[in-house]
């Protein structure tokens, strides 16, 4: 189950309580206050980590919570600090605050670390208090209350190229072909649920993160079918591949789906259509695709890659034509 949204409760330690102690030891009569300070409570930390996938962990277990400092002691002892709670969340994270509706984090690098909760500073122990006019000081402060949230966790992928295209348009098929990745495939619509990045490598060790995007429907933009779940994960894409089934499998027209998926892309964010973009035509190994890619030529200009998932036309070309375009970037 591939997760990508859901809220969580954190907590923040609360600070030690500061501590009431006077010296008392024998043959010093006058030993004065010794109370020591209490102890911080522990952060709340995010760590952007490329090893997470998505963010499942937190769907099961929602309530995180850093530990209290400890109390101080006597013999101006400090409280220990408490613990921070370290979250590891993927790439492309955002933290928004339900309370406020803000977003007040976002993690992209590898590495990255944001302190979403402080904890509470310690109490004073009544050492603290002394003074030449108050030489037995009584008084201690608590500990203050660490800070405290219910937030929704919220991932957009981050990827170089995002496959866009119909149900069975051969995005998971090209997927698999170019990446390690291994989504599932099947011939009946939506095979796909779940967004998958795979990895491109080339001879010099160069990479390209290719992420394949359940497919669209008309309506995706309405929220309709998979819609907006999935939709997102192409936002922070450098380039976008329409993948086109030249085939007309089901009696379509690649020219009207090609059109339909800029009108879902526009009326969803219309800065995705200001995007690089390459069109891919595929399954060209059909007897109607030569007729269909000359029709659907016709009425949209740019680029065209020719592929064949199932013999492996055109595979090569288009693996090295994404390394030029995404060099660019």
């Amino acid at each position: 189950m591939f997760v990508d949204e859901t809220k969580v409760f954190l907590k923040a330690g609360n600070g030690g309580s500061g501590c009431l102690s006077f010296r008392r030891e024998k043959f010093i009569p006058k030993g004065g206050p010794d109370g020591g300070d209490g102890g911080a409570g522990g952060d709340v930390v995010l760590v952007c980590n490329e090893n997470e996938n998505d963010l499942r962990e937190y769907r099961f277990q929602p309530h995180w919570a850093a530990k209290n400092g400890r109390p101080g002691e006597g013999r101006n002892k400090h409280g220990a600090d408490g613990d921070d709670v370290v979250l590891q969340v993927p790439p492309g994270t955002q933290v928004i605050d339900l309370n406020s509706g803000l977003l007040v984090a976002e993690l992209l690098d590898h590495g990255e670390r944001v302190v979403l909760l402080k904890g509470g500073h310690g109490g004073l122990g009544n050492a603290q208090f002394k003074n030449s006019v108050n030489q037995a000081p009584r008084k201690t402060t608590p500990g203050k209350e660490g800070a405290a949230g219910t937030f929704l966790f919220k991932l957009k992928t981050i990827a170089d190229v995002g496959l866009v295209g119909f149900p069975n348009a051969g995005k998971s098929s090209l997927t698999n072909a170019l990446t390690n990745a291994r989504p599932a495939m099947a011939p009946y619509p939506f095979t796909t649920k779940s967004p998958s990045v795979g990895v491109i490598e080339y001879d010099d060790f160069f990479r390209v993160m290719l992420a394949d995007i359940p497919g669209l429907i008309k309506g995706a933009s309405e929220n309709r079918g998979l819609g907006h779940k999935f939709l997102k994960h192409v936002e922070r894409c450098k380039l976008l591949i329409f993948i086109i089934d030249m085939a007309g499998t089901d009696n379509r027209k690649p020219a009207d789906d090609y059109a339909q998926l800029v009108v879902e892309l526009g009326n969803f964010d219309p800065a995705l259509l200001e995007k690089p973009r390459l069109i891919v035509a595929n399954k060209m190994d059909c007897e109607s695709s030569a007729k269909n890619l000359a029709a659907f030529r016709r009425r949209h200009k740019g680029e065209i890659a020719k592929i064949s998932c199932l013999t492996g036309e055109g595979l090569d070309k288009l693996k090295a034509r994404l390394k030029e375009l995404v060099a660019q970037k």
